[in-house]
């Protein structure tokens, strides 16, 4: 079993803890058919692929692919970089992505050749990357149904100052925010997914693949069949819990281009 990215440094308070949904991303990716996948798609591919996690709070799952790119991907040379509208977030992935590298890095005689944690972004989504950049995209949405989606964060608010000058009473209502943003996903679960899904075309570069967590009340089928429509677009069913956790039942879906014609050139 590939050992679990260290979150220890990780404070909770506003920050998503890796729990049943993270996992089955770690179990996906490495999964020998999954990792068959990517290895066929990225490992004699140019440039270095860019793998992007929106959205990353602890940023284990990103953490996870990094160090353990040559079991995903077939090579060590990704380079990695996280989003997340909550500063807190990037400032945790950075340190949770940077440590597996290294911890890595020693397990392999401190090997040259190794993954790349480019930058933790505070941004919505992929709003700040450059169009068609991004060749992996991993996403763990915000997928409980709420009655309302929680606004983004104001610049303020992301600003540490601002949390050390409030009462106690204060911080737990920003904290109860930023933690509402880990999990509520508005109508159905899917506001934000919705969001993301409408991007893709505009977010993957022509060889990218995206992989999105649903839980059952999201109607996963529906949003393969959605994708599909688009027209040479390919998506399907890449992990499941296989388990009910409460009412939610959780599946990973893969979503790509069918065209092919990349294969082994640039992008």
């Amino acid at each position: 079993m590939l050992p679990t990215p260290d979150t220890s440094h990780v404070s909770f308070d506003t920050i998503y803890e890796p729990s049943e949904d993270s996992y089955l991303f770690l179990d996906t990716l490495s999964s020998p058919p999954e990792s068959k996948w990517l290895s066929e798609r990225f490992q004699n591919a140019n440039p270095m692929p860019l793998v992007v996690e929106a959205g990353t709070g602890s940023g284990v799952v990103l953490a996870f692919t990094a160090a353990q790119s040559q079991e995903i991907f077939g090579r060590r040379d990704i380079l990695t970089l996280g989003t997340d509208v909550n500063r807190n977030a990037c400032i945790a992935t950075r340190e949770t992505v940077s440590t597996a590298i290294k911890e890595q890095q020693k397990a392999q005689d401190n090997s040259n050749m190794h993954a790349v944690h480019v930058s933790s972004l505070t941004s919505d989504l992929c709003s700040a990357l450059r169009p068609r950049s991004v060749d992996v995209l991993l996403f763990n949405p915000p997928y409980v149904p709420s009655e309302e989606l929680p606004r983004l964060p104001s610049a303020e608010e992301n600003d540490p100052t601002t949390s050390k000058a409030m009462s106690r009473s204060a911080k737990f209502e920003s904290d109860s925010y930023f933690l509402s943003l880990t999990y509520a996903g508005g109508a159905d679960g899917m506001e934000t997914t919705n969001r993301l899904l409408d991007a893709l075309p505009e977010t993957l570069s022509c060889r990218g693949v995206a992989y999105v967590l649903l839980c059952k009340q999201n109607r996963p089928d529906e949003v393969m069949e959605r994708v599909r429509s688009w027209g040479g677009w390919c998506a399907e069913t890449a992990g499941s819990s296989g388990m009910q956790a409460g009412w939610e039942k959780l599946v990973i879906v893969r979503i790509w281009r069918e065209d092919r014609s990349w294969v082994g050139g640039q992008h």
